[in-house]
């Protein structure tokens, strides 16, 4: 089976998706439209700007998303059998499989930025990427901080990504280091995303889910709460909704679904960073980007 798969925040670059526009026109009419949901021109900052007009959040997971659905909904032969997507990936990968549809999908990736922005302002927070344990090492480690910190993006076996307060994640850096992690990475993002102080933004992202019509998938979506395959409109909801908030279990998901007959693992959307977790989680799996 063909599992396509779509990555979040962090696979952006400058230039990215100038190659669709300018070479199709049915990409070129997504981004137009595009343009006209956010109110601003999106394209702009895609192509023509600074990578760090491209790093904020308002600009980042609608930019990279619109790259991942409009390479997909354009390519030869797209015909998914499951689908994934890492964190904001989740978003492309529900249009993908025609769950959502692209104005509601991108109607909702915006509001989650701009929520996701507003919480990170209201409390200082951050994440860090631990490397080289085994993962229950690193969820004691963090159990034993009183200030908040968790494991939040669960990326292969021997990286973890914990999130938290400043002070919550700088301990836990250096306990992890005592406990004998290759390295224990403080990550250049602006606040802790998938842990307890997502929860202001949990709360503005459900009530605009809520609101949104979903329709069943075409091929089962595995989901980051909890990785495992749904079909079910309202369920899809409900973890999509519980997501900003839990951990993105994105190891078990590609487990999960080698496990369930895939055969190869697509990546649609900028960079490679799914294809090389992939690989790292099983090596005998076949990777490619559309």
């Amino acid at each position: 089976m063909k599992a396509y798969v779509f990555p979040g925040q962090g696979a952006q670059f400058v230039g990215m998706g100038r190659d669709l526009f300018d070479s199709s026109d049915i990409a070129k009419s997504y981004f137009d439209k595009a343009n006209d949901i956010l109110g601003f021109s999106i394209t702009d900052v895609m192509f023509g700007g600074t990578a760090e007009d491209l790093k904020q959040t308002k600009v980042t997971q609608p930019a990279v998303f619109l790259h991942s659905v409009i390479l997909a909904l354009t390519a030869e032969g797209f015909a998914p059998e499951m689908v994934a997507g890492h964190s904001l990936g989740e978003f492309s990968a529900l249009v993908a499989a025609k769950a959502l549809s692209f104005e509601d999908a991108l109607k909702l990736v915006s509001q989650r930025a701009t929520a996701m922005q507003k919480a990170c302002e209201l409390n200082p927070s951050t994440m860090a990427a631990i490397l080289g344990l085994e993962d229950s090492v690193v969820e004691e480690a963090c159990e034993k901080i009183e200030e908040v910190v968790v494991a939040a993006n669960y990326n292969c076996p021997g990286q973890l990504v914990i999130s938290g307060s400043i002070e919550g994640v700088n301990k836990a850096c250096e306990a992890l280091k005592e406990a004998g992690a290759k390295r224990a990475m403080v990550l250049p993002v602006g606040g802790a995303f998938h842990s307890p102080l997502m929860e202001p933004a949990r709360e503005e992202l459900a009530a605009a889910i809520e609101n949104t019509t979903f329709s069943t998938p075409i091929c089962p979506i595995y989901q980051n709460v909890d990785a495992k395959p749904y079909t079910d409109a309202e369920q899809i909801k409900a973890n999509l909704i519980s997501q900003l908030t839990s951990p993105v279990r994105w190891t078990q998901s590609v487990q999960q679904m080698i496990a369930d007959g895939a055969t190869s693992f697509t990546e649609s959307g900028p960079g490679k960073v799914l294809q090389g977790l992939v690989k790292k989680i099983d090596r005998s799996m076949e990777v490619s980007s559309i």
